[in-house]
Order: C-alpha cells, then sequence, then structure tokens
C-alpha cells in the first residue's frame, strides 16, 4: 500500500527528503481497507497486507521492495516492486529524486505481460512535491504511458498532517487507454485525473492514515474500482 503510506499522496519511492544522513536498513508493514493504485482498487475494494524492505546509503543511492496482495486482475495473485534510486539536494529547501520502479506480479510468470518498468523523478519543496513518471509498455500491454503528479502536505500538529494529491495518467492514444481499461467499445479518451485527501496521525506505535481516494473516470469504464471511496490503513515502520 505504498501508494497510501509511503507518500500517503501517492508516491512509490523513497523522496530526496527523506535519504538517510548514514547508511541505513528499514521495513514497513500495513494493513489497509482497500489498496488503490493511481486512484484504482486493485484488490476489488477489499482489505489488503503490504510491506516491504529499503536499504539506503549515506550517498543517497537506495534499492528496496515492496509487496501487496492483489486481485482485481490478476485472479488473487500478488504484486512485488523492486526499485532503486538516487536522492540528492538541489539546495538546502529543495530535493530530487530519480529511479527505476519495476512490477512484477510472479502468478502471472506463465504469461508476464503484465510486468512492467518504470523510470521516475520528482522534486520536493517546502512540503510539497512534484513528479513524473514513464513507463515505455504500461503493464506490459499499453504501450507508452506517463504519470504526472503533485502533492502537498501540511502538518496540523506534530501528530497529525493533511495531505492532498492529484496526477493525470496519460496514455498513448484512446486505443491504449481503452485496452488499459478493458473497454467493450471505443475510448475518445486518453488519460484520467486521480486524487486523494488524507488525515494522517503519527501515533507513538503505529501511523494512521484516512484517504479519500478516487478518480474521473467515465463508469463505462470503470465501476466501483474507480469510484472515489474512503480507505483507511494502519502502518507500522522499524
Amino acid at each position: 500500500m505504498k501508494y497510501l503510506l509511503r507518500y500517503a499522496l501517492g508516491l512509490v519511492a523513497l523522496t530526496a527528503c527523506g535519504i538517510a544522513s548514514a547508511n541505513e536498513f528499514s521495513a514497513n508493514v500495513a494493513l489497509s481497507s482497500d489498496y488503490r493504485f493511481r486512484g484504482i482498487s486493485q484488490i476489488d475494494n477489499s482489505p489488503a497486507i503490504s510491506g516491504g524492505f529499503d536499504y539506503s546509503l549515506e550517498s543517497g543511492v537506495y534499492v528496496g521492495t515492496w509487496a501487496s496482495n492483489v486481485g482485481t486482475w490478476s485472479e488473487g495473485a500478488i504484486e512485488i516492486d523492486y526499485y532503486g534510486g538516487y536522492g540528492f539536494d538541489i539546495t538546502d529547501d529543495v530535493g530530487a529524486d530519480i529511479g527505476i520502479l519495476y512490477y512484477n506480479y510472479p502468478a502471472n510468470n506463465a504469461d508476464t505481460e503484465l510486468d512492467y518498468i518504470e523510470a521516475y523523478g520528482s522534486i520536493a519543496f517546502s512540503g510539497a512535491t512534484l513528479g513524473v513518471n514513464y513507463s515505455p509498455d504500461y503493464f506490459g500491454e499499453t504501450d507508452e504511458f506517463w504519470y504526472v503528479y503533485g502533492g502537498y502536505e501540511f502538518a496540523i500538529n506534530d501528530a497529525l498532517s493533511v495531505g492532498v494529491h492529484v496526477g493525470y495518467n496519460a496514455f498513448a492514444d484512446e486505443d491504449t487507454f481503452g485496452s488499459f481499461m478493458a473497454a467493450d467499445d471505443d475510448s475518445d479518451e486518453d488519460g484520467y485525473l486521480d486524487y486523494s485527501v488524507s488525515l494522517n496521525a503519527a501515533l507513538s506505535l503505529v501511523d494512521f492514515s484516512l484517504a479519500v481516494i478516487g478518480t474521473d473516470v467515465d463508469d463505462k469504464y470503470c465501476e466501483d474500482t474507480c469510484e472515489a471511496s474512503l480507505v483507511a490503513s494502519i502502518s507500522k515502520s522499524l
């Protein structure tokens, strides 16, 4: 559930400002009421359990892996993400992050069209994040894909914060968008918006998040898995 937990707004990679000042190993585990990726449920609006491991160097280089159960389109499979990148400071107040992310679906190894790779980059400053991801073959079947997003998180107090996120999912053309949505009829669109608004609480033992996550996808392409939904999650970082 890194979409909701690590970024609380939609990131799946380490941000530059979060790179450790020394070599560091960390782990995370989470339980959530849904796994929403770029606004769309990956598990038919059902609970998900997820977790991952990260290792970062003092230089800003990091590697990691993360996994969750999925089920909307992959027959109860698991998603495993592998990533590596480099986070660095541009100025004292501005950080940047670049890297590569690989999405793997082991249950589909006999027919690996779902596996795909993305390159990503982001800039973080004063609580705001702007970024872009690119895949040459999104979910192994939709050709070129761009994800452009922005978010902002602000603190209410030492324990509570609010985050907002908006992203645009851009496909190569109407045909690839229709293929991604498994549309029966011709699409006249080539992308969609996703958004989230979250309330995040950093408690003494665990972190808690409550978010409204949704998209502007037309119902004829995607039913309740794309509609706005309230997603709750509880997580622990080690």
